[in-house]
């Protein structure tokens, strides 16, 4: 399934980073989207900046054109960071392919 970049969050933003990472994705107690310690180290090494957008948004931006936003600057910056890698969209499989599809079909 896939997945634009700009609309991935939870589950499928952290599997996508976990992907970008070189990891399994399959196999994770990954949290890069919540917590700090897994996705501050990826800000800090790709030069992310983070900016707030005073409506309580975020936006994040790698120098070379990259911009994403994000409702927090780690869901903001993770999103900008996959962008850099896998592009506009990203291809979900597996358990988390099928979680997505789900939650799309509820909504």
């Amino acid at each position: 399934m896939k997945i634009k970049t700009q609309k991935l969050e939870n589950t499928a933003l952290d599997w996508a980073v976990a992907k970008c990472e070189g990891q399994d994705g399959e196999d994770y107690p990954y949290c890069y989207s919540t917590n700090w310690a897994q996705g501050g180290p990826i800000i800090e090494r790709e030069k992310i900046d983070i900016y707030h957008d005073g409506e309580g948004g975020v936006t994040s931006g790698i120098f070379g054109g990259w911009l994403e936003h994000g409702e927090t600057p780690l869901i903001a910056a993770m999103r900008c960071y996959v962008a850099s890698k896998l592009g506009d969209e990203v291809e979900i499989s597996g358990i988390v392919g099928e979680e997505a599809k789900q939650k799309e079909k509820r909504k």
